[in-house]
């Protein structure tokens, strides 16, 4: 199932900037960590003064080697020896010192920065509607967040450092060279564009196939996450051995995906290996031919032949570099993707202020919607009601018929394709998404609870509330007594989704974080729908106090809900088709009327 569902505008677009990566041959996407780093200015300062002073002090030491072999091997030249070693040594602790410091600060950076991408991330995701989580896999925003950031913290850090010491010593080696020698350089620039040829056109293959390897390991992550979630249905259909057979093959894409990467830079690393010291070793042996014909001394060839090797090394590590790089452009590429996504709900720039205090009004005036996943099936068509401050109604109809619809419409998960939502007489689509959203309170079907402690879970919708309130919240909503029975009460540590509690008891939760936000709206989805007999009775009472002056919307399939509503609208195939109190609408013998017997069974028939 997870292995299939992979959302068709996600794929497009994936393609697309897969496309565009190979066109570019650069490491572009790897430019949205910029700001990122300049944000840090002190450890980058750090990190680029320790770099550069190790850097130049192994540059330093060729210096030393020449003079050291042309003019200190004399008996005489005994306390020039003895200054060049001095002089090592001081270049020794010099590196010493730089190279852990910048070991530290570019470890810093990349630590760092990864932080930062991962709460930037998450908290743009926080911000995306529904409508983005419908067609988005679960499991893969969570291997974007996890490896694909840990890909690129490598680079952030070490990568980059690595980058800019080996650039240094390859165009400081390279200037010493020419002084060293012309001749000499002028063939070894004659084979470095044979070493930097092939590490472009093998970078090139590496970023696209981590690119793929990334998709591939996030598309088995999604599919593990999905069915673990899922595992209690896992093992109730005894489907382990085929799922894990899939998850299996999964993996082993993700495997052939990685080791095609692997080869690629492996071949890449060869590649320039080869390269570079076939042309050191043609170098050796016509600087060996001049030092012969006496054109050149044996520590100038000496002092050459390190800054050739200096090169070679910083050209060879480069290579490296640039695969890893080229690796975690992909993942920066996949996060850039998710990041550049923008909200469909959003804030207006000027948005309208709510009536304080609130009215507690809701109207809907012709609205038609149709869910974005779904475009040709209108999920409501033509609703239009108005439910006055302190009214309860409830929407009753057929599973699918556009009850939750109605829900999404006036939290603002989505807006309407026609027609007006109003909450306090002001269209939701002008007001802030934060304040409209506070002035509701939603007991869903489908209770989302937290692997925190319960009272973390009460005052999920106010933060900072105090013990006492959360507790009265939970007396309020006949909670109090199981939660003080468990083994820390409110401190204790439910399981993911409140897996340790039964059904009646996270409803329970749930009712007690509404009671707690205490907002002038309430819509309750089926608030009772998971409670026995003897629970029911006590949140029912609960809820009565609850909805006594507030505006309530309740879904409903249960007798005892509706028929304390001031209205019942009865909504089919997304059309608003009968309204008015349950004796009524029992008397007309509508499409309530059959409802109430099938679904209300022999009470609603007395």
């Amino acid at each position: 199932m997870g292995m299939r569902r992979k959302a068709g505008a996600d794929d497009a677009v994936s393609g697309q900037s897969a496309d565009a990566a190979d066109k570019s041959r650069s490491l572009r996407p790897l430019l949205t960590l910029k700001p990122l780093l300049l944000a840090h200015k002190g450890a980058l300062a750090a990190a680029t003064v320790a770099l550069v002073v190790s850097a130049l002090a192994m540059l330093s030491v060729p210096l030393a080697v020449r003079r050291m072999i042309d003019h200190g091997f004399g008996a005489h030249d005994a306390g020039l020896i003895d200054n060049y070693f001095l002089t090592l040594i001081g270049v020794g602790l010099l590196i010493a010192i730089a190279s852990p410091a910048r070991y530290y600060f570019v470890n810093w950076l990349g630590e760092r920065v990864v932080a930062d991408i991962r709460a930037k991330t998450f908290a743009h995701l926080a911000t995306l509607g529904p409508a983005y989580f419908d067609r988005s896999h679960s499991g893969e925003m969570m291997s974007r967040l996890t490896a694909d950031t840990t890909q690129i913290k490598s680079v952030a850090g070490v990568m980059l450092s690595q980058a800019a010491r080996n650039l240094i010593m390859l165009v400081g080696a390279l200037l010493m060279m020419f002084v060293t020698s012309v001749k000499l350089s002028l063939l070894v620039l004659v084979a470095i564009p044979l070493i930097v040829l092939p590490l472009v056109g093998f970078g090139r293959a590496v970023r696209r196939l981590s690119r793929e390897a990334q998709d591939q390991l996030a598309e088995a992550s999604a599919f593990a996450a999905e069915n673990l979630a899922a595992h209690r249905t896992m093992q109730a259909y005894v489907n382990e051995q085929t799922v894990s057979g899939r998850f299996r093959d999964a993996v082993e894409k993700s495997f052939r995906a990685a080791r095609s990467r692997m080869l690629a830079r492996a071949v890449l690393s060869g590649v320039a290996v080869f390269l570079t010291v076939a042309s050191v070793t043609g170098v050796l042996w016509y600087g060996a031919s001049a030092v012969i014909a006496g054109d050149m001394t044996g520590g100038r060839l000496g002092q050459f032949v390190l800054y050739a090797l200096f090169a070679a090394g910083a050209l060879a590590e480069l290579s490296e570099v640039w695969g890893e790089m080229a690796q975690a452009a992909g993942a920066a590429e996949r996060l850039a993707e998710m990041m550049t996504t923008e909200p469909e709900i959003r804030t207006p720039a000027n948005p309208k202020p709510l009536p304080v205090p609130s009215l507690g009004t809701v109207a809907l005036e012709n609205v038609t919607f149709a869910y974005p996943s779904r475009p040709d099936a209108n999920a409501l068509e033509g609703v239009s009601f108005r439910v006055g401050k302190g009214e309860t109604v409830a929407l009753v109809g057929p599973s699918g018929a556009g009850k939750s619809t109605i829900f999404n419409l006036l939290l603002r998960f989505y807006d309407p394709n026609s027609g007006v939502v109003l909450i306090d007489g002001v269209n939701v689509a002008d007001v802030d998404l934060a304040q409209l959203r506070h002035r509701i309170s939603l007991v869903p079907q489908e209770i989302a609870l937290f692997a925190d402690t319960v009272s973390e879970n009460i005052s999920y919708g106010t933060p900072g509330a105090k013990m006492s309130d959360i507790q009265r919240a939970a007396q309020a909503a006949q909670a109090d007594t199981f939660i003080r029975a468990l083994p820390d009460g409110y401190e204790t540590k439910l399981g993911e989704r409140g897996v340790t509690l039964s059904g009646g008891q996270r409803q329970r939760i749930a009712i007690a974080r509404a009671i707690l936000k205490n907002a002038p709206i309430l819509l309750l989805d089926e608030a009772t729908s998971s409670l026995d007999a003897e629970s029911e009775g006590a949140v029912q009472q609960a809820l009565d106090i609850l909805m006594r002056g507030r505006t309530t919307l309740v879904i409903a399939h249960r007798l005892a809900t509706v028929q304390k509503a001031n209205r019942i609208l009865v909504i089919d195939d997304g059309r608003l088709v009968e309204a008015g109190p349950h004796s009524e609408l029992m008397r007309r013998g509508g499409i309530y009327s059959r409802l109430a017997s099938l679904q209300f069974g022999r009470e609603a028939a007395e």
